[in-house]
Order: structure tokens, then C-alpha cells, then sequence
């Protein structure tokens, strides 16, 4: 199968290297309008001059143009009739979203949203720890970085959680609450489901790299780590007692057997078996839009300085 890459910066480059690297892949193809960009790949793949090469010569592609060309480029590739991944978010604007799910409708495509969180090991892990969990606290905080310039940190980082809240742990219901607070870089969330809060927090501001995913339910606690893919359950304390006037308690703290990926190779190895299948990517182009849908609620409470 030949795969192409449109956008090589620093996102379409890993996509282009996993590609590189996997079996069933013939030829990887890249177009980038800056053609600097397009020349850091040359060593995995074959440079095409324009948009419409490219899509001559593949069967499947990846949308890694910045989130502002999404809606134009993807639009450009549905219509040539290539199944494509669009890295998140599906598109710039939710209105945009709902234009581009009528014209997927009714072709024979494979059109799927790179949520890269969906294919990290620990999410699944933790949806079986916690099929019904009292709480969530999902926190995503990043050192700042100069990469996005066109999302706000909701679209940026705080989607990946919404899509694991949305779409895994609560998948299908819409009986909630949504409150927020923050400011461009810095957002906090409360989802409020019957029976259960999910507080979901994303900064681009911090000093420290941390992304971790947190649940509570009567008889345990369970926490996870995005980065180091490893999850720790603790179960209530099975004796409680008194030692030099100080309260002690003994928990049992178990260490779940992670099977540690590249959550990137696991998608877009995904992918390319859909399109080889012919089967629907996980996540769909309707979860996709309803997680933007979701980013413009949370936007509502945030403090945007207008450019």
C-alpha cells in the first residue's frame, strides 16, 4: 500500500517515520507547501511537488496540515475519493465539522480522527478498572511551546481528554453538565454525569511535562500515566491502627501489567488495516465533531484576549 503525508512539520514527521517503519507500507509520499519542511523528510520519503501528486499516487493519507487548512485539504481528498486520518481536531470550527460529515456521507471511505490518547494502552486499562468510576481527574499540563498557533490550549491539549471522557468512560450519554473556567493556555472542566464528576484540567503554561488520568469509586483508587503508560490500583486499607500516638493504615497498592506501545504506531497501523478491511477507524468523524462541539462549550467560559 502507498500512504502519503500532507503537512511535515513536526507532527506529520513522526507520521511520516512510523509509516517508514511498517510492514505492508510500498511507498511513503509527503507534500508541504513549505518545501523546507517537505526536504527533513526526504530520507523516508518521496517528495511530491504539489497536493494533487500526491494524491495520485496513494491509497490512504494523513492530514497533518495546520488545524486552520483542515476543513479545505481534507475537503480536496474526500473528493478525490482517498481515505484519510485527520490529526486532531477534525476541524477549526465545529460548523466546519458538520460540512465536512455531509460529504463523507455516502462515499466508500475510510475517514478517521487522529485522537492519538485513544491508542494509549493505559485508557483501556483503566476503562476496565473503572467501568463506572465515583470521579475523574485527568490533568494534561505542557511547558510552553511556539508548534500551535491557531488552537486554544481546549483544542490543543484538553481535547484528548475530553475524547477519553466523552467517548470511552461515558460513551453515548448526554445527560451532563459542563462548567469551565481559564484563560487561552490555561483551562480547568468539570463534566458533571449522574453519579459521577470528571474534572479535567490542560495548561501549555507549566514548568513540568505531566499527563495523568485519576479515578475514584467506593472500594478503590486507581491512577494512571500517560507518559510512562503504567497504572496503580489502591484498595481501601485492610487494618487501621495507633503507633507513638500516630494513626496508621496498611493499603494494598497492585501494580497493573501494562503492554508499553507507541501509541502512534498502534494508530496508524489501525488505520491502514480499516482501509484494508474496508472497516470503520475507532474513532469515527461524529466523535470527532463532538469533541469540538464540546471544545466551544468549554470556550464559552474561558477569558480569550481577541488578537
Amino acid at each position: 500500500m502507498d500512504v502519503g503525508v500532507i503537512g511535515v512539520g513536526a507532527m506529520g514527521r513522526n507520521h511520516v517515520r512510523v509509516y517508514s517503519e511498517m510492514k505492508g507500507v510500498d511507498t511513503v509520499y509527503v507534500y508541504d507547501p513549505v518545501s523546507a519542511s517537505a526536504e527533513r523528510s526526504r530520507e523516508f520519503a518521496t517528495i511530491c511537488k504539489s497536493l494533487q501528486e500526491l494524491l495520485g499516487q496513494v491509497d490512504a493519507v494523513s492530514i497533518c496540515v495546520p488545524t486552520r487548512y483542515h476543513f479545505e485539504t481534507a475537503k480536496k481528498v474526500i473528493d478525490t475519493g482517498i481515505n484519510c486520518l485527520i490529526e486532531k481536531p477534525i476541524t477549526l470550527k465545529a460548523a466546519e465539522g458538520v460540512q465536512l460529515l455531509k460529504l463523507i456521507e455516502g462515499k466508500d471511505l475510510v475517514v478517521g480522527v487522529g485522537h492519538i490518547e485513544r491508542f494509549n494502552p493505559i485508557v483501556a486499562e483503566m476503562t476496565k478498572i473503572a467501568s463506572r468510576p465515583d470521579y475523574v481527574s485527568i490533568k494534561r499540563h505542557n511547558p510552553t511551546s511556539s508548534r500551535i498557533t491557531d488552537a486554544s490550549v481546549v483544542e490543543d491539549l484538553m481535547i484528548h481528554d475530553i475524547d477519553i471522557a466523552f467517548n470511552v468512560l461515558f460513551k453515548g450519554e448526554c445527560d451532563y453538565k459542563i462548567f469551565s473556567a481559564g484563560s487561552a493556555n490555561v483551562c480547568e472542566a468539570l463534566a458533571v454525569f449522574p453519579g459521577c464528576v470528571v474534572s479535567i484540567s490542560a495548561s501549555r503554561l507549566s514548568s513540568k511535562k505531566f499527563r495523568t488520568f485519576y479515578v475514584e469509586s467506593e472500594d478503590f483508587t486507581a491512577e494512571g500515566d500517560f507518559m510512562t503508560q503504567e497504572v496503580y490500583i489502591y484498595r481501601k486499607p485492610g487494618k487501621y491502627g495507633m503507633e507513638n500516638e500516630r494513626y496508621m493504615q496498611e493499603n494494598i497498592i497492585e501494580k497493573v501489567l501494562v503492554n508499553k506501545v507507541e501509541p502512534l504506531k498502534v494508530e496508524l497501523k489501525t488505520f491502514l488495516d480499516c482501509v484494508k478491511n474496508e472497516k470503520s477507524f475507532p474513532v469515527t468523524p461524529e466523535e470527532g465533531l463532538k469533541n469540538l462541539q464540546i471544545c466551544e462549550i468549554i470556550k464559552q467560559g474561558l477569558q480569550i484576549k481577541k488578537p
